[in-house]
Parts: structure tokens; C-alpha cells; sequence
């Protein structure tokens, strides 16, 4: 089950795709999109991770930093930016414990198979460090203009239109 908004966002520290530990305080005084995508270039969460680079500059335009978070190694993530010019750090959470924490991993199915896995789910998180917003079930294409679409400061004319 994800975090409720209103609550502060558990802290935590990950490696990045450079091997740089990251820390979510570290970010305070800057809202953060924190998404949590299932492995690094599989269909849906490249078409995800694509469309924040493609809306990037609008996000930067506002203040706001994004963290993408999967179990993949930080080694598989460094593939995955090159291939895709990801702007964003990536974190590797191995073990999936800010996954499990955040209630980004649960049950999944698929072709009839049950099997645990991340539930893809993105926190938006305030310059406080406070949730303000929590997506579930995202659905990749449209994730990135949903995400900016819930923060007031972004004007529309900023994000591409493809």
C-alpha cells in the first residue's frame, strides 16, 4: 500500500547511476518527483523515463528534480541513461527496501503468473519534504505531463508537445 500524502517522505540513501550515494533530505528546499519503474529499458518504463527527459527542461524551468528508483544495479542504470540521454539520477535499490517502504513493491501477475515486483508509483514531494501528491498504477505515455500537470508553478507552454 503507497504512503498517503500529507506525511513526511521517508528518508533514504541510494547509490546513483555515477555510484554517488544520494540522500532524499539532501533535497530539501526543492520539490522532487520521486517514481519508482519496474527495470531499466523494458517498454513501459523507458517509454516513462523518455517522456520526463523529453519534458525536462520544464521541470528544471520549475525547481523540480526527478529521481527515477528500480532494484537494477547502478551499472545496468548507467546502460540505460546512455542509451536513452536520461537528464535524471537513477537509484538502485537492489535489495527493493525504499521500494517496499515507500509500498512501491507488492504483488503483480502476469500470463497468469503471480510473482512480487515494484508497483509503479510516483511521490511528488514538496520543498518541505512533505508527500503532497502520490500517482498509482501510472501509465507510462502519459505519466510525465500527469506529474506536471499537478504542480501549480508550471505553465503549460514549457513542456513539449509530441
Amino acid at each position: 500500500m503507497p504512503l498517503p500524502s500529507g506525511i513526511p517522505a521517508p528518508d533514504f540513501e541510494l547509490l546513483d547511476d555515477t555510484g554517488t550515494k544520494r540522500r532524499l533530505s539532501s533535497y530539501r528546499g526543492k520539490a522532487v518527483v520521486l517514481y519508482f519503474y519496474p527495470a531499466d529499458d523494458t517498454p513501459g518504463c523507458t517509454k516513462e523515463a523518455c517522456n520526463f527527459r523529453d519534458d525536462y527542461s520544464a521541470y528544471e524551468k520549475a525547481g523540480i528534480t526527478i529521481l527515477g528508483v528500480s532494484p537494477d544495479s547502478a551499472e545496468s542504470h548507467v546502460k540505460f541513461k546512455k542509451k536513452f540521454q536520461l537528464p535524471f539520477p537513477l537509484l538502485a535499490d537492489a535489495g527493493h527496501e525504499v521500494c517496499e517502504l515507500y509500498g512501491a513493491w507488492g504483488a503483480k501477475e502476469m500470463f497468469g503468473k503471480a510473482y512480487d515486483g515494484v508497483l509503479r508509483t510516483t511521490y511528488l514531494i514538496d520543498s518541505a519534504g512533505n508527500i503532497s501528491h502520490v500517482f498509482e498504477k501510472v501509465r507510462p505515455a502519459e505519466h510525465s505531463l500527469e506529474v506536471l500537470a499537478a504542480f501549480p508553478l508550471v505553465h503549460r507552454d514549457d513542456v513539449s508537445a509530441d
